[in-house]
């Protein structure tokens, strides 16, 4: 289906499932947007590539580009008692899934402008909609995704682990686990510098697909204690069948730290500079593709 038709698609369907004549999806030189009140939100992706052989691409990561919309579509308290169903749960609660899935569905379909760029697509979920949805997690994106003509496998569902949700796991990984059930990838990231028995028994318990760290949360003059904690990170990952990515590299030496630590992926600022022909890469059955995206 074309980008336009999509677009189309989704306004509709939104507009069924709130009763509203709201359509939050805007089609401009290719690119998809969505409103949520007076915010407009937009994609960008960042590769994310084989450590030892940057050049090749094995997804992107989306992320959220915010800015003011200029067109006064609905008020704040408008928005707001559009998106919330206060027979089910809190207006805070259902605006957050509701904007989670409006972010996603945005991803998606700007995704969909980069290929023939083959590869998944890591998509963050805020943990509150994951805690906000009591059963069939990824049934309703699922059916987005359907509609895109994709296949869930594609999708590598990404959840940034905080502390203050360290009494919440158990309801988490079973979220997570529907998620899996629906045939969606399952990506752990962590924000923050962590090293305790708990993150690696989550891992364990978890088997996720991925497992991302920051690099600027070291102390890159602490090599040997560095080394240590993620070598010991990549190993547990490696040891339930995932892979590890280090993310946020925007120089060489922690480039190196990537290689010395034995993760399998990386993704930063670091290897923007690179020159790849796509053009040959593809002729020559590969699967990378550098893209404008960062």
């Amino acid at each position: 289906m074309p980008l336009h038709d999509l677009v189309e698609y989704f306004n509709d369907r939104f507009g069924r499932e709130h009763h509203s004549s709201y359509r939050p999806f805007i089609l401009k030189d290719n690119q998809v947007s969505g409103l949520f009140g007076p915010i407009r939100i937009n994609s960008v992706f960042s590769p994310i590539r084989q450590t030892l052989v940057p050049t090749e691409i094995i997804g992107h990561s989306a992320k959220i580009e915010v800015s003011t919309s200029a067109t006064p579509y609905l008020g704040d308290d408008e928005i707001e008692n559009l998106l919330a169903n206060n027979e089910r749960q809190p207006t805070s609660l259902e605006s957050i899934i509701n904007f989670d899935r409006l972010s996603r569905t945005v991803h998606m379909l700007n995704f969909l402008t980069l290929l023939p760029a083959h590869g998944s697509l890591f998509l963050e979920v805020d943990p509150r909609h994951i805690l906000g949805i009591k059963h069939d997690h990824g049934v309703y994106f699922g059916e987005v995704i359907a509609q895109c003509g994709l296949y869930t496998h594609y999708i590598v569902i990404v959840l940034s682990v905080h502390s203050q949700y360290a009494r919440y796991y158990k309801q988490l990984l079973t979220g997570l686990d529907n998620y899996r059930h629906q045939g969606f990838q399952i990506a752990l990231k962590f924000d923050y510098k962590v090293r305790d028995e708990i993150v690696l028994d989550l891992i364990v318990a978890l088997s996720p697909n991925y497992v991302s760290v920051p690099a600027n949360t070291f102390d890159q003059n602490n090599d040997s204690v560095v080394l240590d904690y993620l070598d010991e990170l990549t190993t547990v990952v490696a040891s339930v069948n995932g892979q590890s990515i280090l993310q946020k590299i925007d120089q060489k030496k922690t480039d190196s730290l990537a290689r010395s630590a034995n993760f399998d992926l990386v993704e930063g600022s670091h290897y923007r500079a690179i020159a790849f022909d796509y053009r040959t890469k593809l002729g020559s059955g590969g699967h990378s593709i550098e893209t404008n995206y960062y």
